[in-house]
């Protein structure tokens, strides 16, 4: 009987050593206030037990244990992305990519090619750019359609506000001349013949989408396997995410099997209240992995596709001053966000021109003085392009400006012809943020921007665009340090989704999320922030990627 009690008083001490995880001989970098650097972090139970030195450290070595030597190298809390559409960016790694297109040429023949391997299927994706182009026009239908007569094609541009349908989507859509444009949406049309062009823009993209076939299980277990390992190798260990029910079902599926491995922070669309109120769901609820009780809306378009919504007209179409969104124009983006709020649920609303900013600021102030009071922390996704003066209203309502910085050297190469030198004063505002006290945090929107969160750090830093014509910042007084983007990306993001009291910093009780990086990014010349990669990526202390 002894010898019985001995081997479960042994047994139960190797399962805890096996759930150790020490990492030590680290620069790591803590974002704790009282010690921002130290060289060791030990996990137990995917939880922090210790912070501090190596030498203390090792005293939690034992049998079973498992340690890492981080030589050295700088070690971060793992990074939090604010904003990402996680299973359409694995959708975006498994399907067609005209990101690289850098000619018109070069975009239809990546369709050509595609169109004769992929036969009587959609051609969907593609994440185009025609700014990238060297003739910036936008592409007609006429492009693609001698070669996909008997394949539907819609492929989005890289913002996901305007398309390309080719002539058969357009017909399995019922899109002719005499179709209207939806509200909060444009069919682009031929001026002389009346004819779709095959361009559409953000609520008429709805009616090519509403025909095109949903996506098979299989084929969303494939999106969200390439989505995860895209997180890994990036240190990404967790996302604020744009959900919808399908990406749901996917998520707790892989909760459930044990195969998430990245923390999963979801966001519904608004017009999905009711169901989370009936649920008695609030925000927070759920677990560690996967979360639930944000809500997300569109208040507008993108600058790119000319629909972000501003006060003035666009410089280089001074026809339109961009798209509100139908749900603002007809009211129930209020009436939805009124009854959100007062059911405990977070309300995240994409705006990106500086009326649509302005219109979301007036609205949530509204819901803040007739609402009960609660820790409400209301967002505004992109935040991209706003009033000097509104600035200091983020924080005077308490709303986070959620912003994905490498947008800022990518619409820099083109953005000032779009809305005219003025107006870009206070574009992607990351200093003016900061300074009036607000509330900033970062991500990438990824597909439609790279997921990796060191080049979203290189662009806050230097606002180097992507043609380099701007080596000293564009709009360079926006610029912030390093530190300061850093916990953007890590503690000021778990703030953002209520859960810095679990993450964002490593501090003990907290999670044992990390990335070791390969190059130490506080010491290097800031233009070399773009070559750093991730070296290891840990999740609750188990090393999920290495290099």
């Amino acid at each position: 009987m002894k010898y019985f009690f001995l081997l479960i008083i042994f047994s139960i001490m190797n399962i805890t050593a096996q759930n150790l995880n020490i990492f030590i001989n680290g620069k790591i970098y803590t974002l704790d206030p009282n010690q921002k650097w130290v060289e060791a972090v030990v996990v137990e139970n995917g939880r922090i037990i210790y912070v501090g030195n190596t030498h203390e450290a090792m005293k939690y070595n034992s049998a079973g244990a498992i340690l890492t030597d981080l030589e050295g190298k700088l070690t971060l809390p793992g990074f939090i992305d604010n904003h990402t559409h996680f299973i359409n960016g694995g959708f975006y790694l498994n399907g067609i990519d005209l990101r690289g297109a850098k000619s018109t040429a070069e975009f239809k023949e990546i369709i050509r090619k595609y169109s004769q391997e992929h036969k009587n299927v959609w051609i969907t994706g593609g994440d185009w750019d025609h700014e990238a182009w060297e003739v910036k026009d936008l592409p007609h239908k006429s492009w693609i359609d001698p070669f996909t007569a008997n394949t539907p094609v819609f492929v989005s541009r890289f913002d996901g506000h305007m398309g390309l349908a080719n002539s058969l989507a357009l017909k399995l859509a019922g899109i002719t001349k005499d179709t209207p444009s939806p509200e909060g949406g444009l069919i682009v049309k031929d001026p002389l013949t009346g004819e779709p062009t095959g361009m559409l823009k953000d609520n008429a993209m709805n009616l090519v989408f509403n025909v095109i076939p949903t996506p098979k299980d299989e084929e969303y277990v494939r999106a969200m396997e390439s989505a995860l390992n895209e997180a890994k190798r990036f240190g990404v260990t967790s996302v604020q995410d744009i959900t919808y029910d399908k990406d749901l079902e996917i998520y707790q599926r892989f909760e459930k099997e044990g195969k998430l491995t990245c923390r999963i922070f979801t966001r519904l669309p608004i017009n999905d209240y009711e169901n989370l109120v009936n649920k008695r769901i609030k925000i927070g609820n759920g677990s560690e992995l996967l979360r639930m009780g944000s809500l997300k809306a569109f208040a507008d378009g993108s600058l790119g596709s000319s629909t972000a919504w501003f006060y003035d007209p666009y410089s280089q179409d001074p026809s339109t001053s961009g798209l509100p969104n139908d749900i603002v124009l007809d009211g129930r983006l209020e009436k939805w966000s009124i009854d959100a709020d007062k059911n405990r649920l977070q309300i995240s609303i994409h705006a990106i021109g500086d009326k649509a900013n302005n219109y979301i600021l007036n609205m949530y102030e509204k819901i803040k003085n007739e609402n009960p009071v609660w820790d409400r922390r209301f967002r505004i996704e992109h935040a991209q392009h706003v009033n000097f003066e509104d600035i200091p209203r983020f924080r005077e309502i308490g709303v986070i400006a959620s912003a994905q910085p490498y947008h800022c050297i990518d619409d820099g190469v083109w953005a000032e012809k779009r809305i005219g030198a003025e107006r870009i004063k206070y574009t992607y505002p990351f200093r003016s943020f900061l300074d009036a006290g607000v509330l900033l945090c970062f991500g990438s929107d990824w597909s439609v921007a790279p997921l990796n969160p060191i080049v979203g750090i290189y662009a806050a830093v230097t606002r180097r665009t992507l043609d380099d014509l701007n080596p000293e910042g564009w709009v360079p007084e926006q610029k912030i340090s390093v530190e300061e983007a850093v916990k953007c990306y890590t503690l000021n993001n778990a703030y953002a989704s209520f859960e810095e009291n679990i993450k964002g910093s490593l501090e003990v009780g907290k999670l044992g999320d990390m990335v070791v990086l390969d190059q130490n990014i506080f010491e290097i010349d800031p233009i070399n922030i773009r070559y750093v990669n991730a070296h290891m990526t840990i999740l609750g202390g188990k090393i999920i990627y290495q290099k």
